[in-house]
């Protein structure tokens, strides 16, 4: 049976432990490159089918399991009982098979099995599963690089929106500023005429000397002192 960690079953014969590079279907078991070179000229084996070792660990956990074995009698099927379905070793015919009239060579159930209209089927089913899983990928990543443009697409979108809205910001800020200047101008002239007004009253005023008003009153009688007076405060 193979195991998870193969290793050249000859050299394990002489207690030497080596990585297989290849394995054999037929001897159901690893070869290092040395044993493998052997293994390819011996007459008995030189036709035998092998496999890279790196193909032999990717097959599935239950054709692994599979053994080419007989586990009680430790000798290599070799024939096929159709009565019972099973693969028989040389002893297993003589002990539990004497009787089945169903028995073919092990080589012929498995090259029927090869050229059959199931395993035909199985295989074209097989291969459009494949180029199914194909397409789904293919289209995968098609859908991949179209969301990779959709999305530089809207990234763009959404630069230009806000270089658009900092535009608006800034005239609407110019704006805003040109007429806050406006009023701060508007403003500052109104408080200077004022002032200017002030002052020219102010030096009018300086000008009328205290007794012109005293002398005015005096004239007019004691009664227009407050009115004088007043209108004096006015003129300020």
């Amino acid at each position: 049976m193979a195991t998870s960690s193969p290793s050249c079953g000859v050299c394990d014969l002489r207690h030497i432990t080596k990585p297989p590079i290849v394995w054999c279907t037929e001897c159901d078991e690893g070869l290092c490159s040395e044993c493998q070179e052997h293994h390819s000229l011996s007459k008995a084996s030189r036709r035998h089918n092998v496999i890279s070792i790196n193909e032999y660990e990717k097959l599935p956990t239950d054709v692994l399991k599979i053994t080419q074995y007989c586990s009680e009698h430790d000798e290599k099927f070799q024939i096929y009982c159709q009565k019972h379905e099973c693969p028989c070793c040389s002893k297993c015919v003589v002990e539990s098979h004497k009787g089945c009239q169903d028995i073919v060579n092990l080589d012929e159930v498995i090259h029927n099995a090869k050229t059959s209209n199931a395993l035909c089927e199985i295989e074209e089913t097989l291969v459009e599963v494949a180029e199914n899983l194909q397409k789904i990928r293919q289209h995968q990543q098609d859908n991949l690089s179209t969301f990779k443009e959709k999305r530089k697409k809207i990234e763009k979108e959404i630069k230009q929106t806000r270089i658009k809205i900092n535009n608006h910001l800034d005239k609407l800020q110019e704006d805003l500023m040109k007429q806050l200047n406006a009023l701060e101008e508007k403003e500052s002239s109104k408080h200077f005429q004022l002032l200017s007004l002030l002052d020219k009253k102010k030096k009018r005023n300086s000008r009328m000397p205290k007794k012109h008003w005293e002398h005015k009153a005096t004239r007019n009688g004691p009664s227009d002192v407050s009115f004088n007076e007043e209108n004096r405060r006015k003129h300020l």
